[in-house]
């Protein structure tokens, strides 16, 4: 990834973690964002975050995604803290993904999906055997993992 496309990328990090963690707040003069201690637009080595342009223009694609998932991990982490839930109270992400769905899904858009889902892979209707059992598995692990 050349580092014009770095920096936009960047920016629309910055704003989804805007999205995500103040939709439904405005955002306060003393809330600092994941994305700062993170990143930075500077072609100048940045030792304020962890990761600096140059050193992501370096990475190969996998480690960039590594570093955006940890980044989104932090994201959601922050947001859980700031409106007083619990790591309990989120779903794995890569179960969620796994069922097409995003991070910030609820039971009801869990249910909804694996009903949509189990219907398409159902062995009985001709669907994939492998892939049902997939689903039901990814479906079981988010509702008995203590949620509601």
């Amino acid at each position: 990834m050349n580092i014009p496309q770095l920096k936009r990328k960047l920016r629309q990090l910055k704003q989804t973690e805007c999205r995500i963690r103040f939709r439904a707040r405005p955002r306060e003069d003393h809330q600092s964002l994941v994305w700062d201690a993170f990143f930075s637009t500077r072609t100048a080595n940045d030792t304020r975050v962890a990761y600096p342009l140059n050193r992501l223009v370096k990475m190969d694609q996998d480690e960039i995604k590594t570093v955006y998932e940890a980044f989104f991990y932090r994201v959601y982490f922050q947001y859980f803290k700031e409106h007083g839930l619990s790591m309990a109270d989120a779903y794995d992400p890569g179960l969620l993904s796994l069922l097409g769905l995003q991070p910030y899904a609820t039971l009801q858009d869990i249910k909804k999906r694996y009903r949509e889902l189990a219907q398409v892979h159902h062995p009985d209707h001709g669907g994939d055997h492998d892939a049902f059992i997939e689903v039901v598995n990814a479906y079981e692990r988010l509702t008995d993992n203590g949620h509601p």
